[in-house]
C-alpha cells in the first residue's frame, strides 16, 4: 500500500499560524511569544561577579539579609550552619541534597549555580534547571489551591499570573524535608511570592518573598538576577555518580575530587 505524500512544505503552518488557529495571537515580529507577555523565554545563568570587570548596578542584589526566624529556629539553624563551617574546614563537606541525588527543590533551584531555561507556552512557564534536569511548571491565571489541599512536592504547586511586565508567581505545598534556601528550616505553611520581570533584554530579575507564620517572624524578602545565554544550548545532567563513602568506622562522608 502506497503511503500518501507529505504535505509541501509550504502548507505546513507555521507556529505563529497555528496559534491564530487556535484562539492565540502574537505580537508582531515575535513568533515565538504569546500575545500581551513579556518574552522572559531563553537560557539564564545567574550573574555571579565577574573578576576584573566593572561593577553592574543592575546586577548588585547585595548582601542577603538575615532570615527573620523565630528564636528556637534561629538556634537550630545557626548550630546547623557552624557544624556546616566546621566541616568545610576539615575537607569533608557535609552531604547536600545534590550528594544524595535529590533535587534542590524550591527556593534553592531559582539560586541556580547551572543554568536555568524558561519556555513559554499557552496557559504555562515552564523553568529547567541544567543540573539533574529539575523541571518547575507554572500554570498561567488558575487559582491556587490550599495548604493540607495541596500533594507536598520539591518545588510546590505554582500558579502565575502576569500583573504589567512582571509574571508574579505564587508556590506553596513545599515537602517539610527539603531544606530551605541556605538551608533555613520551613513548615508545611511555607508560601512564596516572585515577581519575576526584565529589567534590561537580557536582564532577568526574581524578586523573592517568603512567608512561613510558624517559622518566620515576618515576610524574608530578597533578589536574583540572571544574564541571558545567547545561543547557549542545555545539556544532559544525571546524577550517576555518588560521591558519599563509608569508612571503616562506619561514618558516611563527602569525597572530594573526581573519580
Amino acid at each position: 500500500m502506497r503511503m500518501k505524500p507529505a504535505a509541501p512544505f509550504t502548507q505546513v503552518l507555521s507556529l505563529s499560524a497555528a496559534l491564530a488557529l487556535s484562539g492565540v495571537t502574537t505580537p508582531a515580529g515575535a513568533a515565538d511569544t504569546i500575545a500581551g507577555q513579556p518574552d522572559i523565554s531563553g537560557v539564564w545563568a545567574h550573574a555571579f561577579p565577574r573578576p576584573g570587570q566593572p561593577a553592574d548596578p543592575r546586577l548588585d542584589t547585595g548582601p542577603l539579609p538575615s532570615p527573620p526566624l523565630k528564636p528556637a529556629y534561629m538556634a537550630e539553624w545557626t548550630a546547623l550552619r557552624a557544624k556546616q563551617k566546621a566541616a568545610d574546614e576539615r575537607g569533608e563537606p557535609t552531604a547536600g541534597l545534590e550528594a544524595r541525588c535529590l533535587p534542590d527543590g524550591m527556593p534553592s533551584l531559582m539560586f541556580a549555580i547551572y543554568p536555568l531555561e524558561v519556555l513559554q507556552t499557552p496557559g504555562r512557564v515552564t523553568i529547567i534547571e541544567e543540573a539533574f534536569s529539575q523541571t518547575r511548571r507554572v500554570y498561567l491565571d488558575e487559582p491556587q489551591g490550599k495548604v493540607g489541599d495541596v500533594e507536598p512536592g520539591y518545588y510546590g504547586h505554582s500558579v502565575g499570573h502576569w500583573d504589567g511586565d512582571a509574571l508574579v508567581v505564587d508556590t506553596l505545598g513545599l515537602k517539610e524535608s527539603v531544606p530551605g534556601y541556605r538551608d533555613i528550616p520551613h513548615s508545611d505553611e511555607e508560601h512564596i511570592i516572585e515577581r519575576i520581570r526584565l529589567i534590561d533584554p537580557d536582564i532577568l530579575e526574581d524578586q523573592m518573598t517568603v512567608e512561613d507564620p510558624k517559622v518566620l517572624e515576618r515576610p524574608w524578602s530578597f533578589r536574583f538576577v540572571y544574564r541571558r545565554m545567547k545561543g547557549y544550548h542545555m545539556l544532559e545532567y544525571v546524577c550517576e555518580n555518588n560521591r558519599e563513602y563509608t569508612d571503616q568506622n562506619g561514618g558516611t562522608h563527602l569525597q572530594l575530587g573526581s573519580h
